[in-house]
């Protein structure tokens, strides 16, 4: 699984034209899964994910979570996080997890999170063309891989 963390202002997503999330002050996380991939790899990741110590205090040094700034979260799903570019010009897509599986542990990193957060919890739509809007805050980019 890989997460891609970015600390952002705010950020919605739409597909379609009609927004189906959006939060302020939080981060956007883009998730990607791949086989060997588990329940147990997702909690874990969403428990770091919570606990990151990603933004500043009145100092200025990285020593508050988000669940310290009761931030919110934005999950979109991302297979392309498992593109493997090392041949040729075309990207190729084979160790992302299959959709089925995958959507599985998306919906099961969502839940974890919701559980976890201290705050509300959005979600793009899994296999949909979406158009994601950020105001990144920083910008703050973390990547994260089980």
């Amino acid at each position: 699984m890989r997460v891609l963390i970015q600390r952002v202002l705010s950020a919605s997503v739409s597909v379609s034209g009609e927004s189906v999330g959006s939060i302020g002050r939080g981060v956007v996380l883009f998730a990607g899964f791949t086989a060997g991939d588990s329940v147990k790899t997702v909690n874990e990741l969403a428990l770091k994910t919570v606990n990151l110590r990603i933004f500043p205090d009145a100092g200025d040094r990285l020593q508050h979570s988000l669940i310290d700034v009761a931030g919110e979260v934005l999950v979109v799903p991302q297979f392309t996080l498992y593109a493997e570019t090392s041949r040729g010009r075309r990207p190729d897509f084979t160790k992302a997890l299959d959709p089925d599986n995958a959507s599985e542990l998306f919906d099961r990193f969502v839940e974890a999170l919701r559980q976890l957060a201290n705050a509300g919890v959005a979600t793009g739509i899994f296999g949909a063309d979406m158009k994601v809007a950020l105001v990144n805050d920083g910008p703050f980019t973390i990547s994260l891989e089980r």
